[in-house]
């Protein structure tokens, strides 16, 4: 079957968005469409032209016998903050409120089209660093984690807080939360990391950061290496923090239960140095 152009495009185009961060020779798809590689290469072309005009990313080509095309997701400065003005705008409605200084977000982490996006602007924040492994804590930031782990074509792994038997052995710590300052435990199976990995940590919601400490202590336990670590909303607070080099797209200054107002502005997200 011999492939017209515009539909090699389209088919091109699909599955370079579908596989971000693999290498693919250039014979996968001359063989794929019966098309030699000089066409195949002027396809790449368009492609490429029309991802970095568009801002969907960067298709890059590694030379060589071994080489080929790499689909990396990327976003604009100004897509990134429109991301953020709408959790800013969606976060500071009254009805949020819980007890606590809470916020209600299980449906804006429910919402697969907002948190797809998220996930490409943490991709997209590391899309130069070494990612074997997706990071988070049950249950909320499972989401977030799914999404990131998309962008960048790795697996997703799911600390707990008990141990269960569909999980076999397990590594079990002890750490101490930040924000109430109770021993708590964090479980995670052998099967789940490789010695030597590096980690990417993500979670939707952090106070002081004894989780996310709590999670960079476990990796000691596998012999893994922290990456990097993403987290949607990070509450300002008077106490020391536990974790100081983060990714964050919206800070929380102050909740007024009485007045039922929430303070919020933009992250550290553009004030730290891009990976």
């Amino acid at each position: 079957m011999k492939w017209k152009r515009s539909e090699r495009l389209v088919d091109m185009t699909y599955y370079l968005l579908e596989h971000p961060h693999r290498l693919i020779p250039l014979t996968y798809f001359s063989d794929l469409y019966n098309s030699a590689k000089s066409s195949i290469s002027e396809d790449l072309t368009i492609v490429k032209e029309t991802f970095e005009e568009k801002g969907i990313g960067l298709l890059v080509t590694v030379p060589g016998a071994a080489g080929g095309v790499k689909y990396i997701p990327k976003m604009t400065d100004d897509e990134v903050r429109d991301i953020i003005q709408i959790l800013i705008s969606e976060l500071s409605k009254s009805d949020r409120l819980l007890p606590g200084g809470y916020l209600f977000m299980t449906d804006l982490l429910g919402n697969p089209e907002l948190i797809n996006r998220v996930g490409k602007v943490f991709a997209s924040a590391f899309s130069d660093q070494h990612i074997d492994v997706i990071m988070t804590v049950a249950t909320k930031g499972i989401s977030i984690a799914h999404s990131i782990a998309k962008h960048l074509n790795v697996p997703v792994v799911v600390v707990r807080r008990d141990s269960k038997v569909t999980e076999g052995s397990t590594v079990s710590i002890n750490y101490v939360s930040g924000s109430s300052r109770r021993i708590q435990t964090m479980v995670l199976s052998k099967r789940s990391m490789k010695s030597g990995q590096r980690v990417l940590i993500t979670d939707d919601f952090m106070k002081v950061g004894g989780t996310l400490n709590g999670m960079k202590n476990l990796l000691e336990e596998f012999d893994c290496e922290l990456a990097g670590i993403a987290v949607l909303v990070e509450a300002e607070h008077a106490d020391d923090s536990l974790v100081d080099d983060y990714y964050s797209l919206v800070k929380l200054h102050e909740v007024n239960e009485k007045d039922r107002t929430i303070a919020l502005s933009e992250g550290n997200y553009f004030l730290k140095e891009r990976k």
